[in-house]
């Protein structure tokens, strides 16, 4: 698990712990837990939302770190100017990564799925937040691997990104297509650009 720090922002929202987490074997018990979650009531209810106060995120779909953390620091952007377009900061994540502005669409593609393996897990909250504890939090609630983020490199799959983010036709895209290194740069590029202008872009 890997820890960020952003001091520019509220106390609140200001340390991000982000893990990857391969070998998953209970993403459907995960998705249901989530949903259940969201509509408990009760003590049991809070309970069982911040067990999962998370955000669950599909790592095929994740280009590099600086993808996803550019998703991340502009869900806590929004957050700290109160224009989340979803209901809570870890959603917006999910939101930030959609070439779309379609929610449903964002959190079915880029939220966990039944069959997902390989989970991204963020935790975005205060400086009271312990790495330790929070690494352990999310270890009780996925059932799999976790291992350095150097391994996404192994996990994106560039077919989908592509695919989702309309770039088979691009012009960069196609004329870099012989030289496999080149052309995964210029899609990262590309996909961490549209995240980090999707705020403006409305």
């Amino acid at each position: 698990m890997e820890s960020l720090h952003y001091p520019q922002f509220d106390p609140e929202h200001s340390h991000v712990h982000v893990a990857l987490f391969r070998g998953v074997t209970n993403a459907a018990a995960l998705k249901s837990r989530i949903i259940a979650a969201s509509t408990a009531e009760g003590e049991f209810g809070e309970k069982e939302r911040e067990a999962v106060n998370f955000a669950f995120i599909d790592a095929r779909l994740i280009t590099s770190k600086l993808h996803l953390e550019t998703a991340t620091f502009q869900a806590i952007l929004a957050e700290s100017q109160g224009g989340l377009r979803t209901r809570t900061v870890h959603s917006e994540i999910l939101y930030n990564l959609n070439p779309t502005h379609n929610i449903t669409e964002a959190i079915r593609r880029y939220g966990v799925s039944e069959n997902n393996t390989d989970v991204l897990v963020v935790r975005i909250g205060s400086q009271d937040l312990v790495p330790s504890v929070v690494e352990e939090r999310m270890k009780e609630v996925v059932s799999g691997n976790l291992v350095p983020l150097s391994e996404l490199q192994d996990v994106t799959d560039w077919s989908s990104v592509k695919k989702y983010y309309k770039l088979n036709n691009d012009p960069a895209v196609k004329e870099a297509s012989k030289d496999l290194k080149k052309e995964r740069v210029i899609v990262d590029n590309i996909v961490v650009s549209s995240v980090a202008m999707k705020s403006v872009m409305q």
